[in-house]
């Protein structure tokens, strides 16, 4: 087996120091579509460094980002874990905010294997990343769920049933969220540099017909959207954000996102209608301050 569980989750965490500037984070929501009406005061509080606004999403690309594609290579290489690098996916990604974002910063982030799931067929590596400021006060922890094909039928613990079922009634609001053609090209710079999202000859060969967005891309897109459409577009109401990826979505096309609200807790869906509604986002959860 390529997966030494008991060595994975003994490992003493990996430390890195992490620094951005108003700039990252401009590019970062550039790199989701904002900006797009340059003229709305509300738009621009996410593009224009006068009182801006910083969406908690941006933990994923915080100092160099922590997307797949970024962390696939240096993630997979940690004591018990030997996997070929073609055989993983990014299944899924869970955010929880400790405190608002600053707009400049500097972050220590200890990332460290919390978990490794049986799927039988699979395994599930739980990647764990913990930010602190520069007085030790906790900024945000976000969980990677890293499938390696194959890797599984080891006899260990399946991990948690998470719920996809959504409200039998409809959605309390839908959100419509158009993506740019050039939208995964922006995205790119803020640090998952993977060719799937810009080189077409690239994409055909790994089963596309033309480059993907990120799936990060996409999880920060709809927070926007939520943010914006329910939260009056305050960012710092949003407490934790979990998701899993369930399909592929070109640049260009749509993101629509249904919404059912239980108090403080959002049920997502978000889906691409140019694709008969094709899920992209599922078993999605948001937990929101009042």
């Amino acid at each position: 087996m390529s997966i030494d569980v008991s060595a994975a989750l003994a490992a003493a965490p990996t430390v890195r120091e992490a620094r951005w500037t108003e700039r990252d984070v401009i590019l970062y929501h550039l790199g989701l579509g904002a900006g797009v009406k340059s003229l709305d005061p509300a738009e621009l509080g996410w593009v224009y460094e006068q009182d801006m606004r910083v969406l908690p999403t941006f933990a994923m690309v915080a100092g160099q980002g922590i997307s797949a594609g970024d962390l696939a290579p240096a993630g997979m290489n940690l004591p018990g874990i030997d996997i070929d690098l073609r055989k993983i996916l990014h299944g899924g990604q869970s955010l929880t905010v400790h405190a608002p974002i600053p707009a400049s910063g500097t972050a220590t982030i200890s990332s460290r294997v919390a978990d490794v799931w049986d799927k039988g067929k699979a395994a599930v590596i739980v990647l764990e990343q913990s930010a602190v400021d520069t007085d030790g006060n906790p900024l945000w922890t976000t969980g990677m769920q890293i499938w390696a094909r194959g890797e599984g039928g080891f006899g260990g613990d399946a991990g948690p049933e998470v719920s996809n079922a959504a409200p039998e009634r409809d959605a309390d609001r839908v959100l419509v969220s158009p993506t740019g053609t050039q939208q995964a090209l922006v995205y790119r710079l803020s640090g998952d540099l993977n060719p799937l999202h810009a080189d077409p000859g690239f994409a055909k060969m790994a089963g596309f017909d033309r480059p993907i967005l990120h799936g990060l891309a996409s999880y920060g897109v709809v927070c926007k959207a939520v943010v914006d459409g329910l939260l009056d577009g305050d960012p710092t109401r949003v407490q934790s954000f979990s998701v899993r990826f369930a399909g592929s979505l070109y640049p260009g096309e749509t993101i629509e996102t249904s919404v059912w609200r239980d108090a403080d807790t959002l049920t997502l869906l978000a889906t691409c209608p140019e694709r008969d509604g094709q899920p992209v986002l599922t078993h999605a959860t948001m937990e929101v301050r009042s």
